[in-house]
């Protein structure tokens, strides 16, 4: 049987993808997509994330309050009105699947407004625990942050991971989480979701991992990759940020075996708008 490339591999989900901005370039410019913050908990600690309550600092991890599901489906209705919203997604502040408020939260969103596509981005962990509920509430795109294949290398990444009570940490936590993300992307692709994989790019560290996460993402399903600059903060505040040359040419190495996305704005978990035409205003619209 003539194994499936990238493209063919999107063309099963182009109904979807056409219109979420975070997966099509030419949706990105076009579509609104809102993200709503009811997920503070995380169960792993990346060694480059802060989680943070903020107006104004514009990155992942940061939004300026958290929803209960209620006014989360709220603010989903106020943004329908001011844009042309096609995706409603959770990216955290925290991770989504450690948060019950995400499952109320999709649960309410799909009840009311069963046209919008759901999203998770997710770091994997718990994603094939809870891919039947997932499939249940229709959520139909999961992004997952995978930096590593080798857990040597994962263990310079993740300071801890927690999976069912116990903590694990280097290499056994990094390893666990590795084997949870690759069976979670499997599951979520068999269960007729469109999978991305965002990794993020920790110069003189993960550099060599790229390649080997496309081929193993490909190889369970994933259709569409997404390698993003280290923001330095937290663990790696003092490092430096991968040069242009350097995100360029992982870029390319991903391109070899997946779609690369290559517009990703690296968004609050609170962000709403069309991420190419967003406005100054469009954060206090909702935050007051």
């Amino acid at each position: 049987m003539k194994e499936e490339t990238w493209k063919d591999v999107g063309s099963k989900f182009a109904h979807l993808t056409s219109a979420h901005p975070c997966y099509s370039h030419e949706a990105h410019f076009k579509y609104a997509r809102i993200h709503l913050p009811v997920a503070p908990k995380c169960n792993i600690q990346c060694g480059y994330c802060t989680r943070k309550i903020d107006k104004c600092e514009y990155r992942p991890g940061v939004a300026a309050c958290i929803l209960n599901a209620e006014d989360a489906l709220k603010r989903v209705e106020e943004a329908r009105k001011k844009y042309p919203l096609k995706v409603v997604g959770i990216a955290g502040p925290g991770e989504v699947l450690a948060n019950e408020e995400s499952f109320k939260t999709l649960k309410l969103v799909n009840e009311k407004y069963p046209e919008l596509i759901l999203c998770i981005a997710t770091n994997g962990l718990l994603l094939a625990d809870y891919i039947e509920l997932l499939k249940k509430l229709n959520v139909k795109t999961v992004t997952v942050t995978v930096n590593a294949i080798d857990p040597e290398v994962g263990a310079k990444i993740y300071e801890w991971i927690d999976y069912n009570g116990k903590t694990l940490k280097g290499f056994e936590g990094a390893k666990l989480l590795i084997e949870k993300q690759l069976e979670g992307i499997k599951a979520a692709s068999d269960a007729g979701m469109a999978v991305k994989v965002n990794t993020v790019l920790v110069p003189e560290i993960n550099d060599g991992e790229v390649e080997k996460i496309a081929v193993e993402a490909k190889r369970r399903g994933a259709f569409i990759m997404n390698v993003i600059p280290l923001i330095p903060l937290y663990s790696f505040k003092n490092w430096r940020k991968p040069t242009c040359e350097e995100l360029n040419k992982a870029r390319e190495v991903a391109a070899k075996h997946l779609r690369v996305f290559k517009l990703c704005k690296q968004c609050r978990a609170d962000a709403v708008g069309i991420p190419g035409k967003e406005l100054a205003t469009d954060s206090t619209y909702f935050h007051g």
